[in-house]
């Protein structure tokens, strides 16, 4: 795995250093906007395509560059993230969790496209998209290879899985 090396030299950066800026968005959308720490741990080296109680959030990128950033939270973290997030307890996924994750992808999504495209010009964000359910399979039909970076939140991991291509 990994990601397209003509995508990355065109940004002139590599993919460790790719890695490293998606790791700091994350951890700071997550630290700002939610209150939770989290901790990057090292690109996995397959994808993964199934989930169970999972709830997916994710915004494609068109322009120079197309691609689909997604992060996929077990339902208990998406739950804190979107308590957190509101203020209030949430016991449930229902439209307050959709569009808190939804958020937490736009963020992420919108300084990561930074990367690719100095001052985010021309790559533009689609509306973010939220999937939740007890078991699902996820898969691209994109051929470009995606960057999978686990984190962990307290007890909980959760995966932000990166593609981008031309």
């Amino acid at each position: 795995m990994g990601l397209d090396a003509a995508v990355l030299s065109d940004a002139n950066t590599t993919e460790e250093a790719v890695r490293k800026t998606i790791a700091d968005i994350t951890r700071g959308v997550f630290s700002t906007m939610v209150m939770l720490d989290v901790v990057d741990e090292p690109p996995l080296d397959e994808p993964v395509l199934n989930f169970h109680e999972t709830v997916t959030s994710m915004v494609g990128l068109a322009g120079s560059h197309t691609g689909i950033l997604a992060i996929h939270c077990p339902k208990r973290l998406a739950l804190q993230v979107t308590s957190n997030m509101l203020g209030m307890d949430i016991t449930e996924v229902d439209d307050d969790v959709n569009d808190a994750m939804g958020e937490i992808a736009n963020m992420v999504g919108g300084d990561v496209k930074h990367i690719f495209s100095p001052g985010g010009a021309d790559i533009n964000l689609s509306i973010p998209t939220v999937i939740y359910g007890s078991d699902y399979a996820m898969e691209s039909v994109s051929s470009a290879e995606s960057l999978v970076m686990p984190f962990i939140c307290g007890d909980d991991r959760f995966l932000l899985s990166f593609k981008i291509g031309r």
